[in-house]
């Protein structure tokens, strides 16, 4: 049993006598299922296909059609969603473009994007998988060894903001893994492709391959292939929920690293939490806008501390419009019983983002399973993993964290055995072999080694 209030800045929910259910709601609104597009979205929708189509709809028929014309179907579907007309020549932006964004970006944001790399090539590197030889007898020889894929593509969004941290995150472990092309992919528009910030930061990491196209159909033209975008062996990145729905849509023709959706913060904190910090960490992800920002706590003073603070911090916010809309329709206070409550609830969520503000974060970390990226203590915000700890931020949504892993160097490696066999080895294994194939009725398989140890 829970008892609900909703006011107009964030709902609070009591769950002290409640079940594990407190969240389904929040997450199926933030699921594919709920209504994530927004009416102007609708509009446009019903004006580019001649009649109202869900989301997958939408998506499904972009990638039929790109797939079936190529570039052509991709720059009428950047004309009439983007509204920017491109020609198979101007979809690439031009090297030029990208020198004279590096030359004149700003020395300290260059100074910082240097910096983050740093950081993220040294856990990246200090994480990536090794090749491994094993010789377990005399004649036997197996390998696990990691290949880096030769082609990736990048997806940076650019619709509401600029976001060069993306570039970062996905190119830069990649390189790590020794991928020999990495593609970028923005939307034409002043905070994608057209942003001299995302450009420089591209340029500084060596990236000379950027295209003017974002949405399902930039997703498509990765995944199959066209004159104008060469296909890529693996897509990764953010991206609105047609993003996130072509990913899925074109996986098996290609790799992609997860089915990412909204943003999403649970945040737990007890008394020794700082009000103003814990309600600065929701806003930070209710920013996104849509952006799920939840705070568990078994404090009930501190309840009306951050709510108070909310509104506070708020009214100094650049996107407050935004983003006090996330928080009415995806964020939540819950009151939980108990520090053990609150980690079954957070378990059951398992969150994007998750941020442990109590006197002992290591104690409530070890009870919990299932989060993308946990930050530990009350001087450790997301946004560090956001912007330059080092891990990648492009984390699964969803739900999806219980089976899948945030993206990273070892995203980019496929793994393979090699196994070597001497010719006395293969005797000393042989009947074991062809006894297994034979019971099997694989009577070739188990030829296959008779006819080398037969004498």
């Amino acid at each position: 049993m829970t008892s609900e209030t909703v006011d107009s800045l964030i709902r609070f929910v009591d769950a002290r006598e409640g079940g594990m259910d407190v969240l389904a709601d929040l997450r199926e609104k933030l699921s594919p299922r709920g209504d994530l597009v927004s009416p102007r979205g609708r509009e446009l929708t019903a004006a580019v296909f001649g009649k109202p189509l869900t989301p997958v709809e939408v998506v499904e028929t972009i990638c039929r059609d790109v797939q079936s014309e190529g570039t052509a179907a991709l720059l009428r579907y950047t004309e009439s969603l983007d509204r920017t007309t491109l020609t198979g020549e101007t979809l690439r932006v031009p090297a030029a473009d990208l020198e004279a964004a590096h030359a004149g970006a700003d020395p300290d944001f260059l100074a910082s994007v240097r910096r983050i790399r740093d950081n993220i090539v040294e856990f990246q590197t200090a994480i990536r998988h090794q090749d491994v030889t094993i010789q377990p007898r005399p004649g036997v020889r197996l390998t696990q060894r990691y290949v880096p894929m030769r082609r990736v593509g990048i997806c940076v969004p650019g619709g509401a903001a600029a976001y060069p941290s993306t570039v970062l995150m996905t190119a830069v472990p990649a390189q790590v893994a020794g991928v020999d092309e990495i593609v970028v992919v923005a939307p034409p528009t002043p905070f994608g492709a057209y942003n001299k910030d995302m450009l420089a930061t591209c340029h500084e990491l060596g990236i000379t391959e950027v295209y003017r196209c974002g949405g399902a159909q930039a997703v498509a033209a990765m995944a199959f292939g066209c004159d104008a975008l060469p296909a890529v062996d693996k897509i990764v990145g953010p991206g609105n929920l047609f993003v996130a729905l072509a990913k899925k849509q074109v996986f098996g023709t290609v790799d992609i690293d997860s089915f990412a959706g909204p943003s999403e913060v649970i945040v737990i904190a007890d008394s020794t939490a700082s009000p103003a910090y814990v309600a600065a960490d929701l806003l930070a992800q209710a920013e996104h806008s849509p952006g799920s920002a939840i705070l568990i706590t078994w404090d009930e003073s501190l309840i009306d501390s951050v709510r108070g603070e909310l509104q506070t911090q708020l009214a100094k916010l650049e996107r407050s419009d935004l983003t006090r809309d996330a928080l009415a329709d995806f964020g939540a206070l819950i009151l939980v019983r108990d520090s053990e409550q609150a980690c079954e609830l957070t378990d059951s969520f398992a969150p994007e983002h998750l941020h442990i503000e109590t006197a002992d974060p290591d104690s409530q970390i070890a009870r919990i399973r299932n989060s993308g990226a946990a930050f530990l203590g009350h001087h450790t915000p997301v946004a560090l993993g956001d912007y330059a700890a080092g891990p990648s931020h492009v984390l699964p949504t969803g739900g999806t964290c219980k089976w899948a892993a945030g993206l990273s160097v070892n995203s980019f490696l496929r793994s393979g055995s090699v196994t070597m066999f001497s010719e006395e080895a293969t005797k000393e294994i042989a009947d074991d072999v062809i006894r297994i194939a034979e019971k099997e009725g694989l009577t070739a398989h188990a030829r296959s080694v008779s006819i080398r140890t037969d004498a």
